[in-house]
């Protein structure tokens, strides 16, 4: 009984949130590039990132390594 609740509720989630990607505004795009020398550039980059990935295309994401 637990396992069948458990993977109805999976089910459920799953067919909910599979499809949505949460993709960034405008406006927090604008507020990442506002320390960048090239604003306009990384806008742009940005926006197609955001286009590609709304039409379901691989992006690449830089991880950037935490420094203490």
């Amino acid at each position: 009984m637990k396992l069948t609740l458990n993977l109805c509720i999976f089910l459920v989630a799953f067919l909910i949130l599979g499809n949505k990607s949460f993709s960034l505004t405008d406006y927090q795009i604008k507020k990442i590039c506002k320390n960048e020398k090239r604003v306009s550039s990384c806008i742009k980059a940005i926006q197609e990132k955001r286009s590609k990935l709304k039409k379901g295309d691989l992006i690449e994401i830089p991880v950037i390594p935490y420094r203490r």
